[in-house]
């Protein structure tokens, strides 16, 4: 049986910088979460079709994981990777919550692409790993680098490692669920037309906790904070001071206490 963690992530900040071609760009710091992980096994099995556990209350063709694996065979045509999917079964242990703003369904695919380019020894560079990553979703190409810290811009296809090891993080997810996809329509119809790149000039070259020390307002480092708070009222109540928004939300995250 064959194994990998998929980590959570927070943005740090996460900032909307235009809209073109239906979809926003962002630049962003994405950093791991050390201690909040899902892991994928491959378990050896007879499978007459590519087959998932652990994940019943999303449909199969909906699955991140099932699109990471068709999106490599679409793109890849090795029998080899076929084959092997014939023989295991993807089975997965949850831990990250969906809707959450953590990246979980994400991590599973790029982990998942990882894994897979190991283990059927793909004769792809990671490049183009994360390429098909993109064809999944905007946050996978980061999770196929699987760099601790990264400044993240474009559609998410543009990922470069910034030099910090992950912060010790607290992370507190409300019993709300978020839908990224409304909550970037809202941003669209509400918020689009304010965005000021240069109110977050050279953001991308400063240190992530000097950036959480040095701003307290949830709202100026995540442009979809106030989106999320229009699009799920809810999340109102659980807003704590000294905690910061990640993602299109549901997750608030702090700065560990020092025991």
């Amino acid at each position: 049986m064959t194994s990998i963690d998929a980590h959570a992530k927070v943005n740090i900040f996460l900032k909307i910088t235009g809209y073109r071609e239906g979809y926003h760009t962002i630049l962003s710091r994405f950093m791991r979460v050390e201690n909040l992980y899902d892991t994928l096994y491959f378990v050896p099995a007879e499978c007459d079709t590519f087959t998932i556990e652990g994940c019943p209350e999303v449909p199969r063709e909906s699955n991140t994981i099932y699109r990471a694996w068709k999106a490599l065979n679409e793109a890849t045509g090795d029998l080899d990777l076929l084959e092997y999917f014939y023989h295991h079964k993807v089975v997965v242990e949850k831990r990250i919550p969906s809707q959450a703003g953590l990246g979980g369904g994400s991590s599973d695919a790029g982990a998942f692409l990882r894994l897979t380019h190991r283990v059927c020894d793909l004769r792809i560079s990671l490049e183009e790993l994360a390429r098909i990553g993109a064809s999944v979703g905007a946050d996978v190409p980061f999770f196929v680098h699987d760099y601790p810290s990264a400044n993240v811009s474009g559609f998410g296809e543009i990922v470069e490692p910034f030099d910090e090891a992950p912060l010790p993080l607290e992370i507190y997810t409300p019993p709300v669920a978020c839908d990224t996809a409304a909550v970037y329509r809202t941003f669209k119809e509400h918020f689009l037309s304010g965005i000021d790149p240069a109110s977050f000039s050279s953001w991308e070259k400063l240190p992530s906790k000097g950036l959480l020390e040095r701003i307290d307002d949830p709202a100026l480092l995540n442009d979809l904070y106030p989106a999320a708070l229009l699009t799920c009222p809810r999340l109102k109540e659980h807003a704590r001071e000294g905690w910061f928004f990640s993602g299109s939300g549901s997750s608030f995250f702090r700065l560990a206490k020092k025991s």
